[in-house]
């Protein structure tokens, strides 16, 4: 006698529909908005610069293809209602593998633990797929599988499980997606909007302040706004990729030596490539200018600032002082109230007024931490705070 059972034919449709709208949801979303620019990096040292990562199409490709896979995953795992989100961990295994781009790609391509994380997770899999399918036998065909059932819920959170366990193992370094996307917004020449990822967090290195110093650079607004960002190298040779210890990925560092004038020839400090581009008479040195008075204030080097600051920014032996960038300003009113027998005397109302509010604001908390915090949370984007705490 042949028997038809309708309900275990298409118990998992339902199932089938919302795990499939999870997984392309979160797909696209995932590679569109978040990995995006890590995936270029990636497609730009793998293919030596010659092709170009596109956002929108690698996403809807990427995650079409993973979608591919699920199904013919299906047709041969068969597993339906409690187990079938079982059958997207391959593809959440693929995706995981292809966002887990290391930070040092441009140094090595490696498959860091992959090479046998990867089978390992698929031979579980196999486990619990072969387990899986001995528990189908006893399902009972009536259950019903509707939004609120229980076997639709057991899917889901399998998803969001699989969905915790991919970000997990995907590349989620803050700073080193905030770097990609500045440069990024480099290459289509948004030095602006190069200086906007990552400006609400506190967390930076060396390549992103070499980045952010640039971009700055290229705005006229050097000596205005780098201490609004963390300034983690307090060193001069973390400004430019002269020495070697800072680097580009993606953005060529030609277009960096073409603005400032010319690329270094031989090996030579950060300093002694500035100096000898302000001595060139055939470019605009107030660039130059800025990164040799920056990277002074970042080495807290200030009497050397106050030096050569006299020299930019001074006409007939007077300091032009309505011409000062903001942190200039700042350099000067803490020089003029540190040192007792100063070069320059350097008078601002507005600037002596906020000293005046940074030392009866220090004068009220005597504890060093509390005192911190309170002084970070009014002037954490002065050279001040960063002259004292940093």
């Amino acid at each position: 006698m042949n028997y038809n059972h309708p309900n275990r034919n298409s118990s998992t449709v339902g199932i089938r529909l919302m795990c499939a709208i999870v997984f392309l949801s979160f797909s696209f979303v995932w590679l569109y908005c978040f990995q995006a620019d890590v995936l270029a990096a990636a497609q730009h040292i793998l293919s030596k610069g010659l092709t170009q990562y596109k956002p929108f199409v690698g996403a809807v490709l990427i995650t079409l293809v993973l979608q591919l896979l699920q199904t013919i995953v299906y047709a041969f795992a068969r597993l339906r209602k409690r187990s079938y989100a079982l059958t997207y961990l391959p593809s959440m295994l693929v995706l995981a593998l292809i966002t887990d781009i290391h930070i040092d790609i441009d140094n090595q391509f490696s498959l860091g633990s992959w090479w046998w994380l990867f089978p390992l997770v698929l031979v579980v899999w196999v486990i619990l797929v072969v387990l899986a399918r001995m528990l189908q036998t006893v399902e009972p065909d009536t259950e019903t599988t509707s939004l609120f059932s229980r076997a639709m819920w057991i899917n889901m959170l399998t998803m969001a499980l699989l969905i915790i366990l991919l970000v997990a193992f995907s590349n989620t370094n803050a700073v080193f997606h905030y770097r990609m996307r500045a440069e990024t917004r480099l290459l289509s020449g948004d030095y602006e909007g190069a200086l906007q990822m990552g400006v609400k967090s506190l967390e930076s290195d060396a390549d992103l302040q070499m980045i952010r110093m640039y971009a700055l650079s290229r705005t006229g607004e050097l000596g205005e706004r780098l201490f609004a960002y963390p300034v983690p190298e307090q060193s001069e040779s973390s400004m430019l990729p002269v020495e070697g210890k800072v680097k580009f990925v993606m953005y060529p560092t030609d277009s960096l030596y073409k603005f400032l004038g010319a690329r270094p020839k031989g090996e030579m400090t950060t300093t002694r490539y500035l100096e000898l581009m302000q001595r060139r008479d055939t470019i605009d040195d107030k660039h130059i200018a800025d990164y040799q008075l920056c990277g002074l204030l970042i080495e807290k080097r200030i009497d050397d600032f106050v030096r050569l600051l006299r020299r930019y920014y001074s006409e007939s032996d007077t300091l032009i002082i309505d011409q000062l960038p903001r942190h200039y300003r700042e350099a000067m009113t803490l020089y003029t109230h540190l040192r007792s027998r100063p070069v320059v005397i350097y008078q601002n109302s507005v600037m002596d007024e906020d000293w005046k509010n940074l030392q009866e604001l220090e004068a009220k908390y005597p504890d060093a931490t509390e005192r911190k915090g309170k002084v970070e949370e009014q002037y954490r984007a002065t050279y001040w705070y960063y002259y004292e705490y940093e």
